[in-house]
């Protein structure tokens, strides 16, 4: 026998029974999950660190879940947590989403964007996938070069934006804005013997390029012999050198990962500099060059976090 259907009202009011998650909750959720802090949180969605508390309470209140371990300095996700970072990261994109959809003003046109290869490749995929998702109607060209090359290109016109990387007391410390700036260490091949030789051989990018600049300097003043064993356009390059066991290289520290190391006094080595990357516009470049600029600038402070 067939049981009799409920009516539309019934399931209405079964669904309307289900809570629903509040996007200004999961935002303070996720701020959490990311930095680590109730206190750091707090100062980024502009909330004390007790408002914040009491946002999670009713949360996990509200799943029957506990949602972080609070330790003496830090927070950090229970299993359920996690499960729900996931979540929570996907509704507050599809809510940026929608109201872009709806608020945003359209843009069309095309921005030529220039970029070294080595930020490019850290960022790219990120920027990319939100601004195709904020701006679908705008046409992305990428063109990837040395910092000197692509200021030329955007000086000349044929560029819109570009990332660049440069020192804190170059020519180029007026132009743009710093989006990024990090420490340069000595890099090589974990258990290698490329440190220890003399002269000690590096792998170097091109001329012009800052981290160039910095180890060779750190160097000369530091009256250690040194030959200039490879060089690359790309980061790429160097990294081969190193991996390889055939040279030590200036690298961005976020980017010595195993089975490179980083190298420095132990082997006699002089500390290095700090290096930036700069984000530099057109002068002119419009609306939809400026839009992703935001978007470029925000992927950079979420690496930050």
């Amino acid at each position: 026998m067939a049981l009799p259907l409920k009516p539309d009202s019934d399931r209405i009011e079964e669904r309307s029974a289900m809570p629903l998650l509040d996007t200004d909750v999961l935002q303070s959720f996720v701020t959490i999950a990311e930095t680590g802090s109730f206190t750091r949180a707090a100062r980024q969605v502009f909330r004390t660190p007790s408002a914040l508390s009491m946002q999670i309470k009713r949360l996990e209140e509200t799943l029957g879940k506990s949602l972080f371990v609070r330790e003496a300095r830090r927070v950090s996700l229970t299993p359920e947590g996690e499960l729900l970072l996931g979540y929570g990261r996907r509704l507050l994109r599809l809510n940026e989403e929608a109201v872009s959809q709806f608020l945003a003003p359209t843009l069309e046109g095309r921005v030529r964007f220039g970029t070294p290869d080595d930020v490019g490749t850290r960022i790219l995929p990120g920027v990319l996938a939100q601004f195709a998702r904020s701006h679908p109607a705008v046409e992305v060209d990428v063109t990837m070069g040395a910092s000197l090359e692509l200021l030329s290109q955007l000086d000349k016109g044929e560029l819109d934006l570009i990332l660049v990387t440069a020192d804190g007391n170059g020519e180029l410390s007026g132009r743009g804005e710093v989006v990024h700036s990090e420490p340069l260490v000595w890099a090589s091949r974990e258990g290698g013997v490329a440190s220890q030789r003399t002269p000690i051989p590096l792998a170097l990018a091109n001329h012009g390029c800052v981290w160039r600049k910095a180890a060779l300097s750190a160097l000369d003043r530091a009256g250690l012999l040194y030959r200039i064993a490879y060089t690359s356009e790309h980061c790429a390059g160097q990294e081969a050198a190193m991996l390889a066991d055939l040279a030590v290289a200036p690298f961005p520290a976020s980017l010595v990962r195993a089975p490179l190391k980083r190298v420095g006094h132990e082997a006699g080595l002089p500390p290095l500099s700090e290096y930036q990357i700069r984000l530099i516009p057109r002068a002119g470049c419009g609306q939809a060059s400026e839009a992703l600029a935001g978007h470029i600038t925000h992927q950079f402070q979420a690496l930050r976090r």
